[in-house]
């Protein structure tokens, strides 16, 4: 076994890695750009060795780097998590020009199924059943058009070195085409330094389900059941489970054999993916192989109660397999959800910032949080922002439906927008908690998960009232005891008026709902009032911010964080963002300015789709950001005139710059 490893990685698997590597007693190395001087991973690692600006092409993904740092710590092994290297042949190569052991598959197996159409060509030599579509070396956008309309539409263009949603288009109509070939071709070149793609038929209504198989170097492999990511979002998961709702022993188990086939067909060693579309009917069909160990490994390790990166780590030093087919076991049920900094409201635009409050759920052995990062910690613009990874697992399905939604009730996040909410109305879901499940499911469903937002309740102001006043008390309290005079009644906050009684107000507002809260004070409680409606409260209030609430006698628990002006309640099970207001500077008038055409975050414009001078109408598109990883369409607010664009195309550009000068015309 290995006495130390590097982890040619960052964030959560990188901590993942290095949690499994302690256990085992063996040492780790971090590589850690610029921007992740201070992250998690480094603060974990028995070693760390900086390797690059904040850049991921000038960092993470430069191999030279990382060999020479794994030589210069006297790292035996490299294990490169997922994304950045950890599909790069050049970069296996390089491990084993050096002398250095890659905790993955052999440079051939990489190659194999790098290539999408090639991967497609083994596959059907293997036996292992294909979607109907075009592989070919024929890239002319009039050939693979041609070969869309023989096909018949709808049609997917897939990037073929692709993987995490990247390069990936779905098109309707014949007449859609060419401008999403261009689409796909240009994403897919930025990504992965190559734009050949390939053409298959789109399955109405498919689920992806993905078989987790394991080899070892002595010729064994063997499979360690399903899960089931359907549920995604701009072909990316977000909800991921196993084993797959209405799975069959026999289907399983051809799933399973096909998934065996494929990975002996190109001497797989060590933990990979073989990933399925199925159809309704049962049928499936092999779209792709990832030669890595996956986001989702954790509902795997849930349900057959194993460690995979301790098995990866096993297999790379020479050990057979633990356990043959015959003794793997599925036991209970398991989901995980990615959370991430974005707002699902705004298409799931990424959000960056400093995490002022970050309190998961306490773990257990139903509930497990694999993350890297921690309060105080930066999200940055560099970096796919996920937060963290929340699992859970309980003896069937409905109780692990049951832990999700608890589970997601008692995460708290201040400091960056977060799809938390929206994964509770995804698990709420009424198509998937009865595992009405396909990967449009969130584009069906969309009126249950984007509501209308409602009023938000009294009681929510109540507690941010409550929460204030408790506050003041307990600062003034601190003052007096500091001062030479601590029972001095200057000191006191009970509202005490002579000849009088004492009144306040407290304003809040959340959107475009405006509360003023007037406050009276009693001998050991306040009064609350708000829209006629009148409580008495009284609570204790900790320095994390959990409150214990009194409402009439009524008894919750519930947290309020204040951070920059706003008061973040985090009741009934969601999060109330509430702006406090100066009575001091408050005019009564609500909203602002309206935005102009400007970058949403920071990120690089790819391509101008308009000319300048030229009159759109609303809702065109104007230019494309890159951002995050991800492509932002700019379109036009409304029908007018392209005046100017003020970057051109490769131009960096920072969050709130102004990108075009636009015209409206006339009413």
């Amino acid at each position: 076994m290995f006495e130390k490893i590097l982890i040619a990685n960052r964030g959560e698997i990188a901590c993942r890695v290095i949690k499994t590597a302690r256990r085992m007693g063996i040492k780790t190395v971090a590589v850690y750009s610029e921007a992740d001087a201070n992250a998690r991973h480094v603060r974990l690692a028995d070693e760390a060795v900086l390797i690059g600006p904040a850049a991921a092409r000038e960092s993470y993904l430069v191999i030279e780097r990382i060999i020479a740092a794994a030589k210069a710590t006297g790292a035996q092994a490299i294990h490169p998590g997922y994304g950045f290297l950890s599909e790069n042949e050049d970069f296996c190569h390089a491990c084993d020009e050096a002398g250095i052991v890659f905790i993955g598959p052999p440079v051939s197996a990489i190659r194999a199924m790098g290539s999408k159409s090639e991967a497609k060509k083994l596959m059907e030599a293997a036996g292992v059943p294909l979607t109907p579509g075009y592989h070919g070396d024929d890239q002319a956008p009039a050939y693979l058009h041609q070969q869309a309309d023989a096909i018949g539409y709808p049609v997917l263009i897939k990037a073929a070195a692709g993987g995490g949603g990247k390069g990936m288009r779905l098109v309707e109509r014949t007449e859609d085409f060419l401008d999403l070939l261009a689409s796909c071709k240009r994403e897919a070149a930025s990504s992965f330094g190559d734009d050949h793609v390939l053409v298959e038929k789109y399955i109405t209504r498919p689920r992806h389900i993905e078989i987790q198989v394991f080899g070892d170097t002595h010729g064994n492999v063997v499979y360690l059941f399903e899960r089931d990511c359907s549920v995604q979002r701009r072909h990316q998961k977000v909800l991921e489970e196993a084993p797959a709702p209405g799975m069959t022993a026999e289907r399983r188990a051809a799933m399973g054999k096909a998934a065996v086939d494929a990975a002996k067909a190109v001497g797989y060693v060590g933990a990979g993916t073989v990933e399925f579309i199925a159809n309704q009917d049962g049928s499936f069909y092999f779209m792709e192989m990832n030669t890595r160990l996956q986001v989702e490994h954790p509902v795997t390790e849930m349900i057959t109660g194993l460690d995979l990166v301790e098995w990866q780590l096993r297999v790379a030093s020479g050990e057979a397999l633990p356990l043959a087919q015959e003794q793997l076991q599925i036991r209970g049920h398991a989901l995980e959800a990615r959370i991430y900094a974005e707002d699902p409201a705004k298409g799931f635009l990424p959000s960056t910032g400093r995490l002022v409050h970050l309190a998961p759920p306490a773990e257990s052995l139903h509930v497990r949080v694999d993350t890297g990062v921690e309060e105080g910690d930066e999200i940055s613009p560099h970096y796919d922002p996920m937060i963290a990874k929340l699992i859970v697992w309980d003896v069937n399905r409905d109780r692990a439906l049951a832990r999700m939604l608890q589970a997601l009730a008692d995460y708290r996040v201040v400091g960056v927008a977060n799809n938390i909410e929206f994964l509770s109305r995804l698990t709420a879901c009424p198509a998937f908690s009865t595992a009405d499940l396909d990967t449009g499911l969130i584009e069906r469903e969309k009126d249950y998960l984007f509501p209308q937002e409602s009023a938000a309740p009294d009681e929510v102001f109540f507690i941010a009232a409550l929460a204030e006043l408790l506050r003041e008390s307990e600062r003034a309290e601190k003052r007096a005891r500091r001062d030479s005079h601590p029972a001095s009644p200057w000191h006191a906050r009970d509202g005490w008026r002579l000849n009088a009684t004492a009144q306040r107000v407290l304003l809040f507002r959340w959107q475009e709902q405006e509360a003023a809260v007037t406050v009276a004070y009693l001998p050991d409680a306040y009064r609350l009032t708000l829209n006629g409606h009148g409580v008495t409260a009284r609570g204790e209030l900790n320095p994390r911010g959990l409150l214990r609430v009194d409402l009439d006698g009524k008894r919750l628990d519930a947290t309020v964080i204040a951070a920059a002006g706003r008061r973040h309640v985090f009741a009934q099970g969601r999060a109330w963002p509430l702006a406090a207001i100066d009575p001091l500077h408050h005019t009564g008038e609500g909203g602002g300015a309206e935005g102009g055409l400007v970058a949403p975050m920071p990120g690089k414009v790819i391509a101008l789709v308009a000319a300048e001078g030229a009159k759109v109408e609303k809702g065109a598109p104007l230019l494309i950001l890159e951002a995050m990883k991800m492509e932002h369409t700019i379109t036009a607010p409304a029908a007018g005139t392209v005046k100017a664009f003020r970057f051109g195309v490769g131009d960096q550009v920072g969050d709130g710059a102004e990108l075009v000068e636009f015209e409206p015309t006339a009413a």
